[in-house]
């Protein structure tokens, strides 16, 4: 499991944006959001970094919580 902090998430369209892109590269992730910390745990075949460039493809910058 992999959690991002994407400071610029503020809504639904945002989140669907992010979704799509995260299941475009992997369509078995399992995705779970917390608008409110705008942050996305990701459950994902897929490495942090191919993660992190399906997020920056949708159009937001992220960052890794540790």
């Amino acid at each position: 499991m992999t959690t991002f902090s994407i400071p610029e998430m503020s809504c639904g369209h945002c989140k669907a944006k992010i979704e799509d892109a995260v299941m475009d590269a992997d369509e078995g992730a399992v995705i779970a959001f917390d608008m409110d910390a705008r942050e996305v745990e990701i459950d994902s075949t897929l490495d942090t970094a191919a993660l992190a460039d399906a997020i920056k493809a949708a159009g937001y910058e992220t960052r890794l919580k540790t």
